[in-house]
């Protein structure tokens, strides 16, 4: 991929993952904001919501940096923030978990939300695990699949929209959202890990 298209693509992910979390924070208040009746519906939302945003709306403002070369040369820095992301997701995803079972938009919705959290959270520990073990190649291979998840908290908010501008009621595109927002995601990111493992292989 072209570096300028990469780097392109890179600040408009991190722009929006930036933007996504701080406005998900005022879900901590105080004051309370006022919730819509989707999520007031859910009979979990108190208190996993604030469970859920602390956490997830942590991993996707420091995530998206953790990729940059400058921010993994510096070992301290890349090492906290990892840390930093890495709780975020697990706790966001435990939340995220409960919630989902509190789904009042049915068992495709709840088994889509259910799915993403434990997937989530693995593909996570799956990566300071290997940092740990100082399995750099695998450590970058499952952050990468980690913040991919992670970003579906952004692509989420961009498919209820464009749902719902052509014309679908929100009772059936918040259903599809709990698979769409996460598996193109997930499917992408193993596309880009294949290519980069045929070219190194080529090399």
């Amino acid at each position: 991929m072209d570096t300028r298209l990469s780097k392109g693509l890179w600040g408009l992910a991190a722009f929006l993952s930036v933007g996504i979390a701080l406005f998900s924070y005022r879900y901590l208040g105080p004051p309370e904001p006022t919730l819509s009746p989707q999520i007031l519906a859910n009979l979990f939302a108190r208190p996993w919501l604030v469970v859920h945003v602390a956490g997830a709306a942590t991993a996707l403002l420091v995530g998206g940096f953790q990729f940059l070369p400058a921010v993994r040369r510096r070992r301290t820095l890349h090492r906290w923030l990892g840390r930093t992301y890495a709780t975020g997701c697990i706790i966001g995803g435990c939340g995220g978990f409960v919630m989902a079972f509190g789904s009042t938009s049915g068992p495709v919705a709840t088994v889509g939300f259910g799915l993403l959290a434990p997937i989530w959270i693995y593909t996570t520990v799956q990566g300071w695990l290997t940092a740990r073990a100082r399995r750099f190649d695998e450590h970058r291979a499952w952050m990468i699949r980690s913040f991919a998840l992670t970003f579906a908290a952004v692509t989420l908010r961009i498919y209820l929209p464009i749902g719902q501008m052509a014309g679908m009621p929100f009772s059936t595109i918040y259903p599809l959202t709990a698979w769409i927002s996460w598996i193109p995601n997930l499917l992408a990111a193993e596309l880009y890990l294949r290519r980069q493992s045929a070219r190194l292989a080529i090399a």
